[in-house]
This record gives C-alpha cells, sequence and structure tokens, in this order.
C-alpha cells in the first residue's frame, strides 16, 4: 500500500511538474530564450504540404511594426503602432483574442518602416518594452498594470539612431540592460523592479557612440559573466556586475547600420554586418580581453541573423544563405534559397523567412543545402518581412507588420 501511494504521488508531482508555464518551451523574448535563435522544441515537422503547415489562427489587426512575439505559459506579447500611439498588446496563446492594450510612446514614423522595432522581454510576472522613441516601460503580465516608466534616451542624454531604437531589452538577474547611446551612458543597466539606474558604461576613448540595432547577449567565460553589443561604432563588451568597459572591436562595425546580434560559444563572439563589410571571430578570455581569430567577407549579414549548430553558423550573407564553420570561418556551401531574410533553428531544421514572405524549411547540415518545404505567406503588407520565425510550443509564429499568424508545426 505505502509503495502504490508513493508511486501515485510521484505520478502526480510529474504531472504537476509538467503543467508549469516555466518547463514548457517558451520564447520569452528577443531571438528566444537564451537570444541565439534556437528553439528548444523536439518532435516537429519535418515536411510540410504543398501550402504550409496548418493555420491555426490569425491577427490581423496587430498594429504597424517590426516587433516580435514573446511567448510564456499561455500569454503572447507584443507592440505594435496604431492610433497615433505605441502599444504594448497581450494575447491568449490559444486563439489569438487580444487580453489586454497598454500605451507606451508617441508614433513612430520612418521611410523604411513605422512602428517599433523592439521584442517585449517577459520575466516571471513582469514584460519589459522598448519602443522606436526610447519609451521604456515595465508592466505587470497578468494585466497589463504599470510598474513603472521611462525614455532611455531623455534618462542618459541620447539621440535617436536614424531608423529607430531596435533594441530589444535584456534581463540579467535583478537589473534591465539597455542602450540608450547617450553622453551619460552607452549602455547602462536599471533596476528592473523600479527602473532605477544601478550603473553606466562607456569606453573612455570613444564616448560619443550611439545604439547599434542590435540587443545585448549575456555569456560566462570560465567563473566570469560578461555581456557584448553592437553600437554604432563596432564590437563592445562590458562586465554586467559593475558595468566596466572590457573591449570593443571596430573593424566589423559599419557606419551605417550594425543590426545583427552577435553570437556567443565556448569563450568566442561572432559578429556580423552588411554594407560590404563582413564578419569576425573574437576570443574572449576569463580576463575579459577580446582577441581577433579571423576577420573575412564571408558572412555580412544584414539583419536577419544567424544561428549556430554543431559548430557551424547559417545565415544569409547578403542575399544568399550561406553555412560558414564558426572557428575557421570557411564557407561550407551557399544557395539563394527562399531569398534575403532571417533564420531560427529547431529540431534540426533552419526556418528561413524571406523579407518577400516566402517560409522555408531546410535541413541544418554543413554538407549541402538541402531544402524540405516552402510556402508563400497569404495576404501580406507592401513593407518586408524582417520580424525572425518563433517556434514554441510546437507552433510556427510569423509576424508581417499588421498580421501575426500562427501555424501547427508538431508531429502527430
Amino acid at each position: 500500500m505505502r509503495s502504490i501511494n508513493r508511486g501515485w504521488c510521484l505520478s502526480l508531482l510529474l504531472i504537476m511538474l509538467l503543467s508549469l508555464p516555466g518547463l514548457a518551451h517558451d520564447w520569452p523574448g528577443f531571438r528566444g530564450p537564451d537570444r541565439d535563435g534556437r528553439s528548444s522544441e523536439t518532435n516537429l515537422l519535418h515536411q510540410w504540404p504543398a501550402d504550409g503547415p496548418s493555420l491555426i489562427w490569425e491577427i490581423k489587426d496587430a498594429g504597424l511594426g517590426f516587433s516580435n512575439v514573446a511567448i510564456v505559459g499561455d500569454r503572447m506579447v507584443t507592440m505594435g503602432m496604431s492610433e497615433g500611439s505605441e502599444w504594448v498588446i497581450c494575447y491568449s496563446l490559444k486563439d489569438g483574442q487580444r487580453l489586454w492594450t497598454v500605451k507606451n510612446g508617441p508614433e513612430y514614423k520612418n521611410s523604411f518602416g513605422d512602428g517599433p522595432r523592439a521584442t517585449p522581454q517577459i520575466d516571471g510576472e513582469h514584460v519589459y518594452a522598448l519602443g522606436a522613441s526610447g519609451d521604456l516601460c515595465c508592466l505587470k503580465l497578468e494585466s497589463g498594470q504599470e510598474v513603472w516608466r521611462l525614455n532611455i534616451l531623455k534618462e542618459f542624454e541620447g539621440q535617436n539612431i536614424q531608423w529607430g531604437i531596435s533594441e530589444s531589452p535584456l534581463v540579467e538577474g535583478e537589473l534591465l540592460i539597455v542602450t540608450p547611446g547617450g553622453k551619460k551612458a552607452t549602455v547602462a543597466a536599471l533596476n528592473k523592479r523600479t527602473g532605477q539606474t544601478a550603473w553606466t558604461c562607456q569606453d573612455p576613448d570613444q564616448k560619443n557612440d550611439q545604439a547599434g540595432y542590435a540587443s545585448i547577449i549575456a555569456y560566462t567565460v570560465g567563473s566570469r559573466r560578461q555581456m557584448a553589443t553592437f553600437t554604432s561604432v563596432g564590437a563592445f563588451a562590458f562586465d554586467p556586475k559593475d558595468g566596466k568597459f572590457m573591449w570593443r572591436y571596430n573593424q566589423v562595425g559599419n557606419r551605417t547600420a550594425n543590426i545583427t546580434t552577435p553570437i556567443h560559444h565556448d569563450g568566442h563572439v561572432f559578429f556580423t554586418s552588411d554594407y560590404g563589410t563582413g564578419c569576425a571571430l573574437i576570443q574572449v578570455g576569463p580576463d575579459g580581453v577580446g582577441k581577433e581569430v579571423y576577420f573575412n567577407k564571408h558572412m555580412k549579414n544584414h539583419h536577419g541573423g544567424v544561428v549556430l549548430v554543431n559548430g557551424h553558423l547559417y545565415g544569409f550573407d547578403s542575399g544568399i544563405l550561406t553555412c560558414l564553420d564558426f572557428m575557421t570561418g570557411t564557407v561550407k556551401w551557399r544557395d539563394r534559397s527562399v531569398g534575403k531574410g532571417s533564420v531560427t533553428y529547431a529540431d534540426g531544421d533552419l526556418y528561413v523567412l524571406s523579407e518577400n514572405g516566402i517560409m522555408g524549411l531546410v535541413k541544418a547540415t554543413p554538407e549541402k543545402y538541402e531544402e524540405i518545404s516552402r510556402f508563400k505567406l497569404g495576404d501580406r503588407s507592401k513593407r518586408p518581412t524582417w520580424t525572425y520565425p518563433v517556434i514554441a510550443h510546437g507552433r510556427l509564429y510569423l509576424r508581417d507588420q499588421e498580421r501575426i499568424r500562427c501555424y501547427d508545426v508538431a508531429a502527430k
């Protein structure tokens, strides 16, 4: 009798644990849980019907913008512009119904596309959202109730960049890290619960360094936590404990738009930018010193990101999908694929979305380019599709301006 009760209790505990939202394959912010464009989803479809996987629901009024979706538990949060303002919007993951909407700041208009660019970050019971004009707010995930807000450009005496603030804020412990690129701070850490400044960081030799369009990543080398991002000038690294500047590398940057978020692996950080620039791998020691491993023009990624799978990088070199050896920078293969766009990885495959609305499924192998499936999005905006594919809870989420589509990609 005792063993039966013990077994029953263990089974009940397992059911309870599996039902917890935190153990689901969530996508809490920009480029996923680790900001590397990789989903932990498994048991996904490895081939789609000719017209694409089944559409579960579609949102047609998310507002203008390039913000992606953040997913935790049964909720999805994004941002959009409508009625003269930028809004933070929360939806039900079940059916795409709107749960709450909160104004974040004034509308942002630009010849390359209107509305917010950044993706909200969900952390526990809070959501952090950064608008294209620097408006940053902390809201409660359950209700949208405001906790605090400020404008990072006003707070740190920064000027907006040419195509609008695009960085997605990063939570690190009790801190929220952002890049105002102002006179008072290139990078700033805020108390995530109050919005008060914890520390600021600048390169003492180059204080006039505006924000780039990339987002900060955090990584550990030895026992030391470090962070890196792409500013307007180039690669920029610092200590998240106190904001101490560590190193910079400008050769991989361009003075037009440094967009792609860096990738870290095993004490190495990879940076890439287009406008004819190229890519670089920087080896970082526990002492925080960065050293060039290579620089070449084999991966000039404009805005669609790169992913690292089994020692190989996949991303668009300008408009050509390219596989690159991470440690050597050697090209393994190149293919025009679906056309210039973005890439996300899940369950052995690359999800590649062209800015012209073609969604492709490609095997993540360095041997050769092997496309499995593709389909074209239906009604879509005249603007390029620049948001990245999101894979979470057995579903594929694609945003094209005001439309957000949710597809079933779980294997039956």
